[in-house]
């Protein structure tokens, strides 16, 4: 049972580092559900970043308002990609997570992911029980960039590994 300021989510237990790094490794594909053309918002940053040559994943785009961004197709909804995600990365409010959280099972998809700052019990109980590896209040990118050789202060990966001083 998960416990944090939040309260405890019966089923679910927030994953380790090792188990986080695991989803990622595992991870051929990812569905932004909320991805904006707005440069200044999180999804976007977060989606120029995975479909960089620094994240090797196929990307893609939902929201039901835009048609392109960051020259990708953009799709209305899970249902409606080309294959099944292997990741939902959810950028939207925590209210609707659960709703995402149904469409992320219904489509098949392997991890429900809710960024930085989002949080629902009720999506994270039925994403779990359906069998998917939940991680909320992470972002991708800065779990990505970790893992994968360094993260400067200014979010961007150094692509050093080192324990050296300087």
């Amino acid at each position: 049972m998960a416990e944090d300021d939040r309260g405890p989510i019966d089923g679910w237990e927030p994953p380790s580092a090792t188990e986080r790094k695991r989803i990622l490794d595992e991870t051929r594909s990812i569905a932004i559900v909320g991805a904006s053309a707005n440069p200044a918002r999180a999804s976007n940053f977060v989606a120029t970043y995975l479909l960089s040559s620094s994240a090797d994943f196929q990307v893609y785009l939902v929201n039901p308002r835009e048609t392109e961004i960051l020259g990708q197709p953009v799709y209305a909804s899970l249902a409606d990609l080309p294959e099944v995600p292997d990741m939902v990365d959810v950028f939207r409010k925590s209210d609707d997570l659960p709703g995402v959280a149904e469409e992320a099972i219904a489509v098949g998809a392997k991890s429900f992911w809710a960024q930085l700052g989002l949080w629902s019990a009720d999506a994270a109980k039925a994403a779990a029980s359906a069998g998917l590896d939940v991680v909320m209040d992470r972002c991708t990118k800065i779990e990505h960039a970790r893992f994968a050789g360094g993260l400067h202060l200014a979010g961007f990966s150094t692509g050093v590994i080192s324990s050296k001083r300087r």
